[in-house]
């Protein structure tokens, strides 16, 4: 059976899958061999493994637009953007025309700041360190999270706390503005190839970073945002932890939160969850919390997703309380979170 979907709705990593699906296994196994970068290759690869058949029509449209991507990259190397627009704009159109060379410069821009993250931290944080916090902002933003957390955690609490407030609130900028951007990063910072920034940022970057952050690092940060910005605050704090993160939990953390949260609830959380979630969550119940449980499940039938939603909210809210008052411990990617003997 044809699957409905169109060109339209398909992230790009759908795009990619289909395109190699239509390569065949001979070219598409030459590709992969060359994307190196293992979470993109994971996705394309689920995709390729959870797609149905596509009509006709899209899969046609999927070539068509990679095709006229390969072709204004080449223009663009032969003769520069405004070279490139002319001969697409004869070809395409103006208004086809711009949405090409928007794909293009997407693709071509989306890893700004790569070469930092081979920089050692210390000297990166002293490298920036009399920037502007929107500037840091922006270059901590799009490198990797654990690389941002090691750098921020040698700023001073004042920065720390404004290049977070900065990255928070980091939203979509005009591309003239980010043209000018790179024009300033490039002459300041020698061998440093800056591209887009119109996508960096949030709050979901700064939940990232803090959760890899040092705790002093960390409660500085959050307690200034609860005193300025206190409903970004709690934004940051529902990422930090979320209600999958169960499964990173020692036993014995989860055999406390467990005494906290009404059965009813539980079972309502676990509704769609994640199997190894509920095996976390069964293995520290008695064999006769597990039929409850089990058994609220099962005669609870269909539940509302939004629900579902708040009741993990509320177990999480019941997690971060547990954590600030020391009575369970979330590791995170940090050597203070080491077990000393």
């Amino acid at each position: 059976m044809t699957q409905d979907i169109q060109i339209e709705s398909m992230t790009a990593t759908q795009k990619v899958a289909a395109l190699l699906i239509v390569l065949g296994p001979a070219a598409s196994s030459e590709i992969m061999k060359n994307i190196t970068d293992d979470e993109l290759l994971e996705q394309i690869t689920l995709s390729i493994a959870g797609m149905n058949k596509l009509p006709t029509e899209t899969l046609e449209a999927i070539v068509e637009e990679f095709y006229s991507m390969f072709q204004a990259s080449s223009m663009v190397s032969a003769g520069g953007m405004n070279y490139a627009r002319s001969l697409l704009e004869k070809a395409y159109g103006a208004e086809q025309a711009q949405k090409i060379l928007d794909r293009l410069v997407t693709i071509l821009n989306s890893n700004p700041f790569q070469f930092f993250n081979d920089a050692d931290p210390s000297q990166l944080a002293q490298l920036l360190q009399n920037e502007n916090p929107q500037l840091i902002a922006l270059i901590l933003a799009y490198l990797k999270p654990e690389h941002s957390a090691k750098v921020l955690n040698f700023f001073t609490p004042l920065i720390q706390y404004k290049v977070a407030l900065k990255i928070a609130q980091m939203k979509s900028t005009n591309p003239e503005i980010i043209s000018e951007v790179e024009k300033i990063v490039e002459s300041k910072f020698s061998n440093v190839v800056v591209q887009d920034f119109s996508k960096a940022g949030g709050t979901e970057s700064l939940a990232s970073i803090l959760n890899r952050v040092d705790r002093a690092t960390e409660k500085n940060v959050i307690e200034q945002l609860e005193e300025e910005v206190p409903e970004l605050a709690e934004s940051v704090r529902e990422l930090m932890f979320v209600f999958e993160d169960i499964v990173n939990l020692e036993d014995r953390a989860i055999q406390r939160i467990l005494r906290e949260v009404d059965t009813r609830d539980l079972a309502m959380s676990l509704k769609g969850t994640r199997d190894d979630v509920k095996e976390k969550i069964l293995k520290n119940m008695s064999e006769r919390a597990q039929a409850i449980l089990l058994e609220d499940m099962e005669y609870m039938g269909p539940v509302r997703a939004r629900e579902v939603q708040e009741i993990q909210s509320k177990i999480v809210a019941t997690i971060r309380f547990l954590e600030s008052s020391g009575e369970i411990i979330i590791y995170r990617d940090s050597a203070e979170d080491e077990l000393i003997e």
